[in-house]
């Protein structure tokens, strides 16, 4: 299957500032040496604690925000060495889903001038009918009424602002979207549609999503692969499927066990990670996760892991644990 985007190496610190000159005294680690890739027509499902550094490597894939090194390639084509003209005009292709569907409307814009405004960006509609019709057949596509056209964000329900939102990240015909926790906001009976909208588009439309979330179950239904985060650096990628039946990384064990049971009589061990999550500020020498690991080893404190494969083939996958089997 043929890659649509590669991320080499990806930095992201964000300088903290102090002192009367307003001089760098340190810097929040939020991405370190992030590599994987999307292949076209796949979810990439990508979990982690808050604060792990998700959105931020969503942001900076897209040049929302700047990453402070490494590389995006998208078609083989290095975006962060793009100049502002030649990103607007790659803006076509790779769009983003917000987490929060209330900020990430303009209560002042009706649904067509929301709809509108990127297809008057990109040039794409020829005339005013042509506007209205792409509108319309938006709001079809995405399950809302026609007579939305001219109402406000405060008048719709959450879910329906989603709805909003996606038909605006589809409005120029994307081949790739970020999905920053798109259905976290909303009601659970909510999330389960916009998931299966979500789905029934990237069939349709021939879609390939990053989708960021920490709502594991979510991850599993709607994911093809899942890379797990932990402070800034990804420590296991593997098919949705194997990552949850069989995973290998200590963290990823964790994070699985506290996945609640449809089954109340069923019981399963519960692993309780000790502490909590080390500062991006200061993260700690060798494995970042060692403070925490319940199988970390003298070695572990001072040696960073590198993801290597672990598991035998054909179900291999890379992990960044020194002791993972």
């Amino acid at each position: 299957m043929e890659t649509l985007l590669s991320v080499r190496n990806l930095v992201k610190r964000f300088p903290i500032k102090g002192g009367i000159l307003s001089r760098e005294i340190a810097s929040v680690k939020a991405v370190s040496d992030v590599s994987f890739d999307i292949r076209k027509g796949e979810t990439l499902g990508l979990v982690g604690e808050s604060g792990c550094g998700k959105s931020t490597l969503g942001r900076c894939i897209l040049r929302l925000i700047e990453p402070t090194g490494g590389q995006v390639l998208f078609k083989g084509q290095d975006i962060t060495k793009l100049g502002a003209g030649e990103m607007r005009r790659l803006r076509r292709n790779m769009q983003i889903i917000f987490q929060d569907p209330y900020a990430s409307l303009n209560p002042r814009m009706t649904v067509e001038d929301i709809l509108g405004e990127p297809l008057d960006i990109h040039s794409i509609c020829e005339s005013k009918d042509a506007r209205k019709k792409r509108i319309l057949e938006l709001l079809d596509l995405c399950g809302l009424r026609r007579e939305a056209i001219s109402r406000y964000p405060h008048e719709f329900s959450g879910g329906q602002r989603q709805r909003i939102c996606i038909a605006r990240a589809l409005a120029v015909e994307p081949e790739f979207i970020v999905c920053d926790e798109p259905v976290s906001a909303l009601d659970v009976s909510i999330q389960a549609q916009i998931v299966n909208l979500m789905q029934d588009l990237q069939k349709e439309l021939q879609l390939t999503y990053l989708f960021i979330a920490h709502d594991l179950k979510v991850v599993e239904h709607i994911s093809t692969r899942v890379a797990v985060m932990y402070l800034g650096k990804v420590v296991e990628t593997a098919a949705a499927e194997e990552l949850y039946s069989d995973p290998k990384h200590p963290y990823t064990r964790a994070l699985l066990s506290a996945i609640p049971l449809p089954d109340p009589t069923y019981q399963k061990e519960r692993i309780i990670l000790k502490g909590d999550v080390p500062s991006p500020i200061n993260p700690p020498l060798g494995c970042y996760f060692h403070p925490r690991c319940p199988i970390a080893k003298e070695n572990c404190r001072v040696d960073a892991p590198q993801l290597r494969e672990c598991g035998a083939p054909p179900h291999s996958h890379p992990v960044s644990c020194h002791y993972a089997k």
